[in-house]
């Protein structure tokens, strides 16, 4: 921002004109994360928006490196603002970075098409499928059987319209037989619950489009160890 942003605010719109000075001031001091509160609070309490707002506010998602919610918002300023609005041109030359670091986005498998990185899920480790307890049978490893709904017995009718009662074929006799989905074992390989068998969790990280070398977190042990060193 070569020119004070100052100027450019209108002097009409109560506490949303406050609150876009205090933003803009915060801008002047590289303070993107302040500024982003004070857009934020903006949107938020139902202020009228200064029609410049929108493209200070993409402006300042852009240095924070959310680059879609960026991009949103710097349409919304070219379409309420059109080649009339203040800062047009500055704009345009947003919209052209944003362009390329949105192309650098969508190529990249680390992350969402928002640009939040993906975490190998804490469960599974990546794997999509853990072995769990067993669902079908609710880890007990028999289910009741249905040819005899669990009694052992059937019923049949004899040739004088009598009705005898045998021992199930099917489970013996013991109303129940072993669980068809684990054998008995009471666990069952399936699809991850924590992350619903993906491999992965989104995280709230912006993405560098660079793959993890190392652990994110050190042991303090050991990251004084490689102080010393």
């Amino acid at each position: 921002m070569t020119n004070s942003v100052f100027s450019q605010v209108k002097p009409n719109l109560g506490g949303s004109t406050r609150l876009m000075n205090s933003a803009l001031a915060e801008m002047e001091r590289k303070d993107y994360e302040k500024a982003n509160a004070y857009f934020r609070q903006i949107i938020e309490s139902n202020l009228s928006i200064p029609p410049e707002m929108p493209y200070f506010f993409a402006e300042t998602l852009f240095e924070l490196g959310q680059y879609d919610n960026s991009l949103n918002f710097l349409n919304k300023y070219l379409e309420i603002n059109g080649f009339k609005g203040d800062n047009y041109e500055a704009a345009k030359d947003l919209e052209v970075k944003l362009k390329s670091n949105m192309a650098s986005i969508y190529n990249c498998k680390l992350c969402d098409n928002r640009g939040y990185r993906y975490l190998n899920c804490p469960t599974c480790e990546g794997e999509k499928q853990i072995e769990q307890a067993c669902m079908y049978c609710r880890a007990r490893g028999v289910v009741g059987c249905i040819k005899c709904r669990g009694s052992g017995l059937v019923t049949k009718k004899n040739v004088f319209n009598i009705i005898e009662y045998y021992e199930c074929e099917k489970c013996s006799g013991e109303g129940k037989h072993t669980c068809p989905k684990c054998m008995g074992s009471l666990k069952e390989l399936s699809d991850c619950r924590t992350c619903r068998g993906q491999g992965r969790l989104l995280s709230e990280e912006i993405c560098d489009h660079k793959p993890i070398n190392q652990p994110r977190y050190f042991n303090g042990f050991e990251k004084l160890k490689e102080m010393s060193h």
